[in-house]
């Protein structure tokens, strides 16, 4: 499976340049002008590792660290910048970024970056599973959920999760039967506390497209279960 990758930039030029090494390489690549939509695009897609701009109008590259660690804290991130000063970089060290390179970095700089990454990230998701065993969840009807690859297999049909919808549904899978509000999903979920009106804004969407990836899983689409006005639950199968 290609791993997917995502180029911040708020330059067009350094984004296409950035973007066609990787894909020659034969990387999924994702090209975003700014820290606001890559925020969105880790919410509701699989990164694997994230070519970050330091400098960018609106949300900076530090920002943007700091919400990816939280949403989706196994997204390795390389953070690129033309300004480059010690500060900087020990900030975005102390902050879980793999690596920090100085504009204009040479192809074979990014590449043996994103390499190193990519390998750094795949051998931390093997200690996790080693430790906490392969968390792969199997229905009566033969479909595989399998949380630490955050897939859903039956037969010849897999979907992908994002790591939004990955925790939803290890948090149904983990507790089937029992409600939840909308803010108590939105706190295990997201990893913040909002009011019941705004969890209902931020999970409605949210819940849609996990329904909409388990849809060619009817047993397991059937089962997640709204309650009106209070939240959600797990079906038993």
């Amino acid at each position: 499976m290609k791993n997917n990758i995502m180029v911040v930039d708020d330059e067009p030029i350094a984004r296409q340049s950035l973007s066609d090494i990787l894909r020659l390489e034969g990387y999924n690549v994702t090209a975003i002008a700014n820290g606001e939509l890559a925020v969105e695009h880790v919410r509701r897609y699989a990164v694997d590792l994230i070519l970050l701009d330091l400098k960018m109008p609106g949300m900076n590259g530090l920002d943007v660290v700091q919400v990816v660690n939280q949403i989706s804290p196994d997204t390795e991130i390389i953070l690129l910048t033309a300004y480059g000063s010690m500060e900087s970089a020990v900030e975005a060290l102390r902050q879980r970024v793999h690596d920090y390179l100085l504009k204009p970095a040479s192809p074979m700089q990014i590449l043996e970056s994103v390499k190193r990454g990519l390998e750094r990230r795949a051998a931390r998701l093997s200690e996790n599973t080693d430790t906490t065993g392969s968390q792969v969840f199997k229905m009566l009807d033969g479909t595989e959920v399998d949380l630490m690859r955050r897939v859903v297999v039956s037969g010849s049909v897999e979907e992908s999760l994002t790591p939004a919808e990955g925790h939803l549904l290890k948090v149904f899978l983990e507790n089937v039967g029992k409600v939840f509000s909308h803010r108590e999903l939105v706190l295990l979920v997201q990893g913040y506390d909002v009011s019941q009106r705004e969890a209902q804004e931020i999970l409605r969407p949210l819940v849609s497209r996990l329904r909409h990836k388990l849809s060619v899983f009817p047993k397991l689409y059937k089962r997640i279960v709204s309650v009106r006005g209070t939240g959600y639950f797990f079906e038993f199968e």
